[in-house]
């Protein structure tokens, strides 16, 4: 790239030529950012004149600003698209066009530990993809108000390798996500990153701090084209990574269907081998390290040192006894040359039944992915089957997004993806439901991304990422549907179309700037608290006043819901004993709660409290006089909220 000293009549810049000299030498020497450190340079030269904390610790620029944004409160709300959403009454899928870390916050409350998987494909900071800014102090209020970015969509920054703070922009962007995501996680949850050599040694250390060290899974390699002739050192990168957390080591679990053998000796259970080595040395378990001799061959199987048996000398023989020993020439069937152990199908079961609550037979997965898994060209022939032409670059092929979800072994899971792209997980999770009768339920996440102009995306019409998002779901659904009716006889043609429908939609929600003036105010640092909290108290009368007549009562309903820890699939009961206020009763399953958005509350509202105690109240504020809230305060306690 070029500089303005290119064009400038200067000597050669030899302190640069010296410090390209020196990272040659001593790469260890340098930062990841590419400065010099001096500390290593003391250390090479006089070790003691350094002192070190013995802890290790991941450090990059920004990695503080980055954690106190991430637990920031959000002032935003989300605001449901009725026009976009599809089928809405009939599924609980989301997808939700916003930037994804102020989305996170707001589902934070009313999602925590409910997700049981998360994928994301996030920018693989190839020094052309984006970098999402979380400077919000300006940028959220352009967001939010302008007019031309909400037409056209929200540019987002180039992190360009010229950057001195290129690894750090991007890792501050993981950072704040992946903290908020781990809390969305249930106990028994994982997560699955899509990302390629550019940043997975830094991705790798950013996952061991958030999720921890002891919960990575596994690295899965992805085959993403076949070999080509023309890179770099003559070294195809032809493959990129999966990197997978669980939430926690003791609850997470991959599991694949397992192969189970039937034989005579064993006619009413069937069996199938394990690994009847441990992970010991012969040192640290001295019992285990012996030679194991098969009965019935007298042939002998040498001990490895380095891995002995997981049985002693003295548990041998009653292991053999029980017949949870096999040995190579048992079964002529077997492919094998070493002993193994037996496990039966009954054992896998009642395993199965204690940790996930039913008998499904599994195995462990391999961190080798199946052959007909799918590589990138398969990615850009399905957007071209339902676009007609390549309108996304790089999706990922939903066999491979299908067989991530599939492998959490739960088909009512609910997911999430909050960096949506082309919306391959809204596709994986409805086709999934489909083949095997699942129940799963997505959220999809995606910044209004503005389309380059230039592109074939703009050319057919779109102009922000998260309208191809929600397109490519509308007629996945529809082709969903039209393959359902066409396995059916056609004889009740409205009923069969209901039928097909049924489980297929979503709603669409937009992120937007809080309904309730009240987040503009700025706290006086000429003010103590108490003084500040009655210049709010003040601020409120007069700015929220304008609500009487100008708020959105749909909207209001759900940005107090959301923030009283309500998911977006709530439901509403209109509540007819109630005559002289408008009150609903609103519920998501988890929670409820009696709601009132009327601008006054009227004292036979106020009495029915004083003798029904038991559920918890929500109205407005500005809905209350003195008498009003200190009786509603006093006869319902903490369970009484005023917004």
């Amino acid at each position: 790239m070029e500089i303005i000293n290119d064009y400038l009549p200067l000597t050669n810049d030899w302190n640069d030529e010296r410090l390209q000299t020196l990272k040659q030498l001593y790469p260890d020497w340098f930062t990841s950012e590419g400065s010099l450190n001096i500390d290593e340079v003391k250390k090479a030269v006089s070790p003691e004149s350094v002192n070190e904390t013995e802890r290790y610790e991941f450090r990059w620029f920004g990695k503080s600003q980055a954690k106190r944004n991430a637990f920031t409160p959000s002032n935003a709300t989300l605001v449901y698209d009725e026009e976009r959403s599809v089928n809405s009454t009939e599924s609980e899928n989301l997808i939700i066009e916003g930037e994804n870390l102020e989305v996170l916050k707001l589902l934070s409350g009313s999602y925590r530990e409910k997700v049981k998987c998360i994928y994301i494909d996030p920018p693989y900071n190839t020094g052309k993809d984006f970098v999402y800014s979380d400077n919000f102090t300006q940028d959220k209020k352009g967001y939010w108000e302008d007019a031309e970015i909400l037409e056209n969509g929200v540019k987002i920054d180039t992190n360009t390798e010229t950057d001195g703070r290129y690894h750090s922009n991007w890792l501050n962007m993981m950072y704040s996500r992946l903290l908020i995501a781990r809390q969305l996680l249930k106990e028994d949850g994982v997560i699955f990153i899509s990302i390629d050599d550019n940043e997975v040694h830094h991705l790798r250390k950013l996952c061991d701090e958030v999720f921890g060290e002891e919960n990575f899974v596994s690295l899965f390699p992805w085959k993403k084209r076949t070999a080509k002739s023309d890179v770099p050192f003559g070294v195809s990168q032809d493959y990129e990574w999966i990197i997978s957390y669980a939430k926690s080591e003791f609850n997470a679990g991959l599991t694949i269907d397992r192969k189970y053998y039937q034989t005579e000796d064993y006619p009413n259970d069937r069996w199938r081998l394990s690994d009847l080595t441990k992970q010991t040395s012969a040192e640290e378990r001295p019992n285990s390290a012996f030679d194991l001799k098969d009965p019935k061959t007298n042939k002998i199987y040498k001990f490895n040192s380095q891995r002995v048996w997981s049985v002693t000398k003295d548990t041998f023989q009653d292991y053999y006894d029980r017949g949870k020993i096999v040995f190579p020439d048992d079964y002529k069937f077997l492919n094998t040359n070493i002993p193994s152990y037996r496990v039966f199908e009954s054992e896998d079961k009642q395993k199965a039944l204690k940790k996930y609550g039913n008998e499904d037979a599994i195995k462990a997965v391999s961190t080798i992915l199946p052959v007909n898994i799918g590589m990138s060209e398969n990615g850009n022939k399905e957007m071209i089957a339902f676009f007609g032409n390549k309108i996304f670059s790089f999706p990922k092929p939903t066999t491979l997004v299908k067989y991530l979800y599939s492998i959490i072994n739960d088909k009512n899971a609910l997911v999430l993806d909050f960096f949506g792209g082309s919306g391959t997980t809204g596709q994986a999770i409805m086709e999934l439901n489909k083949e095997d009768g699942g129940n799963r339920k997505f959220i999809i996440v995606q910044i209004p991304e503005a389309i380059d102009k230039k592109s074939e995306a703009y050319k057919a019409g779109y102009k922000k990422i998260s309208e191809i998002t929600i397109e490519r779901n509308k007629r996945v659904i529809a082709k969903i549907i039209t393959e359902k009716e066409s396995q059916q006889p056609d004889l009740f043609a409205r009923d069969k179309k209901e039928d097909a429908s049924k489980g297929l939609g979503f709603k669409v929600f937009k992120l937007q700037k809080s309904n309730f003036p009240r987040v503009d105010f700025a706290p006086s640092p000429d003010f103590n608290e108490t003084e500040n909290l009655e210049l709010l108290k003040k601020y409120i009368a007069d700015k929220e006043s304008q609500l009487v007549n100008a708020f959105n009562k749909e909207e209001l309903l759900t940005e107090i819901l959301l923030k009283n820890n309500f998911t977006l699939n709530y439901k509403t009961i209109p509540q007819e004993q109630f005559t002289k206020n408008e009150i609903l009763f609103a519920t998501d399953g988890d929670k409820e709660t009696l709601i009132c958005l009327d601008v006054s509350i009227a004292p036979e509202t106020v009495s029915h409290f004083k003798a029904h105690t038991d559920t918890k109240f929500i109205c407005l504020e500005r809905a209350l006089d003195t008498t009003i809230k200190y009786n509603l305060k006093h006869y319902l306690g903490d369970k009484f909220n005023a917004f």
